[in-house]
């Protein structure tokens, strides 16, 4: 691998000077997503998601400055010296080889690290990201120190992060630095700390190439470089692997279990200004004997802080460590057996029965009882979930603290997109079931009785729900003191999963 310590990022002098002609040169030639996009159509395109270059070699095979890109820095294949002289001028392609972005291969030339252009959210600018080569099946396994690139757990922790803007934010194991890009536009000061030294160099690239000036890079593990310090939001995707070793920098911390998750969650708050928020993906275990949500729902209940942790994903052992062989391209190699029961040995050692993934999120609120909710969403939400993420914790914190009397004082209004659906045979005069499901946001879906149904009909921030019960119990029979008893506990439900907009809101008027 080459040396890359070289990038100073926004810094100045001849390294600015030719990551800069490189961004533009990139530019001129269109590699953008875009047009990848164009270039390549929905089949090849969608099957370099996959890394699966195949569909892409003759749709870029023509030499052009665009095609050459592709192939270059994206494909990964090695390209003839005239199209990559052609496209970057004599000058520039030297500079390339003599810091080592480019190497000789042959007669020809090849890429020593990944360049791919990144789309950001609305209202950034498009750059570059700059990782490691992509570790492909009969490819030798990736050095202790590889950075990858933007992935699945990387796109879903973006997905995750609140989008109101910061004067301040964290961003712990920046890897390639993917998600300082995704804050540069919407926070003022960016501080990215890893505790592989390679990661920083790379990120430094992507934030170059990138033309984001506001991000601060420090060498550390865990909170170590920003020991006192706060920030308005924390976000990590952490080497959160769970294994008997740690062989990889980016996947695993080297700390056993889970505790690399434990420690960020119940070290976070120290780093958190008031009202500020923690945003990570981890996984955790799921012990013999033990509920899984007990287990990490301690972690946040010794915090402080209002949490909410989601599991969108459980692996049993085995599945699990298929999963990271095959990330790791060891499958099929004479050490797969050897890891693989070593994996498992270790599984079984430690009563591990299954490993959760999803995430979790922190907010300081300064409430003096905080509220921690645990829970598994396994069906498909509305994305980004960044988008609503603080309404949810809205929800979930009235739910949970207002009182029996505040409830029924309350002008609620029923949520928009909430949908009510009767279930019953062809022709029933009477449903059998009554379900309220949310259209939107995390997308819900609720069996209710007769009398909730009929409150959520008539929720519209207008009446207070202790009037509006009275007029149900009239109209259905029921006693009007039993509903006022039984509404404040449902409600509370309703709240916290978002079927009712609460107080904080704008759901009282």
């Amino acid at each position: 691998m080459p040396d890359i310590s070289w990038i100073a990022g926004p810094a100045g002098g001849d390294d600015l000077d030719l990551t800069a002609r490189l961004r533009a040169s990139l530019l001129d030639a269109g590699y953008t997503v875009a047009g990848v996009r164009d270039r390549l159509g929905a089949v090849a395109g969608g099957a370099l998601a996959r890394e699966e270059i195949v569909p892409a070699l003759p749709l870029t095979a023509d030499g052009d400055p665009l095609s050459t890109a592709i192939r270059l820095w994206w494909l990964q294949i090695p390209v003839d010296t005239a199209p990559v002289r052609a496209a970057y001028g004599d000058p520039a392609a030297d500079a390339l080889l003599d810091t080592g972005l480019l190497v000789h291969c042959g007669d020809q030339v090849r890429a020593a690290v990944r360049i791919q252009p990144w789309e950001p959210e609305a209202g950034g600018h498009g750059g570059y990201i700059a990782s490691d080569p992509v570790a492909r099946p009969g490819d030798a396994p990736p050095a202790a120190d590889h950075v990858v690139g933007t992935g699945g757990a990387s796109a879903s922790l973006a997905r995750i992060v609140h989008r109101e803007p910061v004067d301040s934010a964290l961003d712990l194991g920046t890897g390639c630095g993917v998600q300082a890009l995704h804050l540069a536009s919407r926070t003022g000061a960016i501080t990215a700390t890893d505790v592989n030294r390679r990661a920083l160099d790379l990120a430094r690239l992507s934030f170059a190439l990138s033309e984001v000036a506001n991000v601060e890079t420090r060498h550390g593990s865990l909170f170590e470089p920003v020991r006192e310090e706060r920030f308005d939001l924390v976000v990590s995707n952490p080497p959160f692997v769970v294994g008997p070793n740690g062989r990889y920098t980016y996947r695993e911390s080297g700390l056993p279990g889970d505790e690399v998750c434990r420690a960020l969650v119940e070290r976070a708050p120290a780093h958190l200004n008031p009202g500020g928020r923690c945003h990570l993906l981890g996984n955790w275990l799921h012990v013999r004997g033990d509920d899984w949500r007990d287990r990490v729902g301690g972690w946040l209940a010794r915090t402080g802080c209002d949490g909410w942790v989601v599991q969108r994903d459980v692996r049993d052992p085995a599945e699990y460590v298929e999963l990271w062989l095959r990330d790791s391209v060891e499958t099929g190699t004479p050490r797969y057996r050897e890891l693989y029961e070593e994996w498992l040995a270790w599984f079984a050692a430690n009563d591990v029965e299954g490993v959760g993934f999803g995430w979790i999120t922190l907010h300081a609120s300064g409430a003096p009882d905080p509220v921690v909710r645990v829970e598994e969403l396994i069906h498909q939400v509305e994305e980004p979930v960044g988008a609503y993420v603080t309404d949810v914790l809205a929800g979930i914190g009235d739910a949970h603290r207002m009182g029996d009397a505040e409830l029924l004082a309350a002008t609620l209004r029923t949520a928009p997109g909430v949908v009510q659906e009767y279930h019953g045979p062809p022709g029933f005069t009477d449903p059998e079931r009554i379900v309220l499901r949310q259209g939107g946001g995390l997308r819900r879906a609720r069996a209710v009785d007769t009398v909730t149904a009929a409150l959520a009909g008539v929720c519209d921030g207008s009446l207070p729900v202790g009037p509006l019960l009275a007029a149900i119990a009239e109209l259905t029979g029921e006693s009007g003191d039993d509903l006022r008893k039984s509404a404040p506990e449902v409600l509370r439900s309703l709240i916290a999963e978002g079927f009712f907009v609460p107080p904080s809101l704008g759901g009282d008027v």
